[in-house]
């Protein structure tokens, strides 16, 4: 899939070096040209071009030995606890889309103790097949053990795709499944196509999040995946579905070399995940300092929300990674999203855009957060914020 100039039409405008994010264009002659060792084919100079100098090449298509014995769209179905997390929710509906584009079936897969209704559940959210694999000594994630059960089931059913969701655990087992069955997985993806010939386009931030790559894996089986948590919306349940339920009984029995002694919530006192979070207060670098974040977290907390930030107070070390919203962050979707000091660039939009009611303060009556946002207000949110905590103290006090 190269990328491509046309030398005659080149007008040498060198658009298209100042947005090549790699540095592979350079001029040579008046003209554009494009280092291709270097070149990531990311298309950024394409959309640039004012004349449709640079092009892409088109995709050759690639025959899979076999491929016609790999189908359906496989989503692994992690556990908290006994109940499926919300990203697998979320990753049945997205595949039950990509399923009925392509022709193939959702399918989920349940590792687990014991399945109890949880298959009746999986059903209601969209899956055609559920897969359960039962048995005592699954009880807890062991990355040993669960991960010669779910290749030995691939190798038994071969799916064409395998989405997993991007959480701490999955982006441990995501990747030990693809190197285990010696094929490919995108990591941290935050959008997914399907083409006809069944090939997934995984879409994943790239370079600092300054670029969305759309990634193919069109050489093995099955194609795979992790998937950011709250990028797609829980699709609504139906209970009256019903679908097939196989129960696998794993023939290569193996003995963990590791075991779980003891297992501990790790989290921060007072601080709710903001993934989890139906109100988040969020600041940015027209916050000022680190100690104005203090005023957030009270807001926060009278508010039963979480504090979060953009990518460049996590930079400048005013909040932690957990708590950064964006590309390369977190994509998050609460019922209300509060937007501090928030110039709004695309990377942060990405990762908050879908939130029910956005509010965004910021002095700077152009700044690209007031294009998303529900309700702007033009001010200095050093004086807007504490005036703000004071009415909502007042209010509940009243």
């Amino acid at each position: 899939m190269a990328i491509t100039v046309d030398k005659d039409k080149c007008i040498g405008c060198e658009a298209c070096v100042s947005v090549c994010p790699v540095g592979a264009i350079s001029m040579v002659e008046g003209k554009a040209d494009i280092n291709q060792d270097t070149c990531i084919s990311c298309g950024a100079c394409v959309s640039e071009c004012p004349v449709e100098a640079i092009s892409r090449g088109e995709v050759s298509k690639i025959e899979i030995e076999g491929a016609e014995d790999y189908k359906d769209i496989w989503v692994y179905v992690e556990l908290d606890g006994t109940e499926p997390m919300h990203v697998a929710y979320e990753l049945l509906g997205q595949a039950g889309e990509l399923a009925a584009k392509s022709g193939q079936r959702c399918c989920a897969v349940l590792i687990c103790k014991e399945a109890g209704d949880l298959p009746k559940k999986l059903f209601a959210a969209g899956a055609d097949v559920v897969y359960v694999v039962e048995d005592e000594k699954y009880e807890d994630y062991n990355n040993e053990l669960y991960t010669n059960a779910f290749c030995e089931l691939v190798n038994e059913y071969k799916p064409s795709a395998v989405l997993v969701g991007a959480t701490a655990d999955g982006r441990d087992f995501g990747p030990r499944i693809a190197a285990r069955l010696k094929t490919g997985l995108c990591a941290d993806c935050t959008g997914l196509d399907i083409r006809e010939d069944k090939i997934v386009e995984w879409t994943r931030p790239a370079l600092g999040g300054n670029i969305l790559a759309t990634i193919l894996c069109d050489v093995n089986r099955p194609q795979m995946g992790t998937v950011r948590p709250k990028v797609f919306k829980v699709k609504e349940f139906d209970a009256s579905r019903t679908g097939e339920l196989i129960r696998y009984t794993v023939k290569n029995e193996i003995t963990a070399r590791t075991q779980l002694v003891r297992k501990d919530v790790v989290a921060t006192t007072g601080m709710c995940k903001i993934e989890d979070a139906e109100i988040i207060c969020s600041g940015g670098r027209g916050m000022g300092c680190f100690d104005k974040f203090k005023q957030l977290e009270d807001l926060a907390g009278l508010l039963g929300g979480a504090v979060a930030g953009s990518r460049a107070v996590v930079d400048e070390g005013w909040i932690s990674h957990p708590q950064q919203v964006g590309q390369s962050g977190k994509t998050i979707t609460p019922k209300i999203y509060f937007a501090f000091g928030i110039s709004g660039s695309i990377q942060h939009i990405a990762g908050m855009h879908d939130s029910d009611v956005i509010i965004a303060i910021n002095k700077d009556p152009n700044a690209p957060i007031f294009k998303v946002a529900n309700y702007g207000l033009v001010g200095d949110v050093n004086l807007v914020l504490p005036k703000l905590i004071e009415k909502i103290k007042a209010f509940k006090e009243s």
